[in-house]
């Protein structure tokens, strides 16, 4: 049995652009994808934390330490400059790799700098 965990996350991302008329759905600095471990052309999620929006799509290499977060296509009617995002990578583990897995998660500041970075989500308190 195959089950779906949360793979890296990068949280509260802000956009820096969203080009209609681009080709490709969302465009990460290439630094920013290697650190989450997110490969050209994955599908991630996007959850849009200014507006509510959800979408689906996949990632496109940006240029290296660019830091833009470019949400393109379609989907760049559900984003625009100076939103905060959280961008999700998800993937597919057998049961003795859930066992060993740990996401890479990276949090963001309004520039798309790397502030810190975890390995688990800490317990919600009631």
């Amino acid at each position: 049995m195959f089950v779906t965990l949360l793979k890296a996350k990068l949280h509260r991302a802000c956009v820096t652009h969203a080009e209609v008329d681009y080709e490709g759905s969302c465009a990460i600095d290439g630094q920013l994808l290697d650190a989450a471990g997110i490969h050209d052309y994955e599908q991630i999620e996007i959850y849009n934390v200014t507006n509510g929006e959800r979408l689906s799509t996949y990632a496109i290499r940006g240029e290296e330490g660019s830091r833009i977060i470019s949400v393109n296509g379609a989907a760049a009617h559900k984003a625009s400059p100076g939103d905060r995002v959280i961008i999700c990578a998800y993937g597919s583990m057998d049961e003795a790799e859930v066992a060993r897995h740990k996401p890479r998660l990276l949090y963001m500041d309004e520039h798309n700098q790397v502030k810190n970075s975890r390995n688990a989500i800490p317990v919600q308190a009631a």
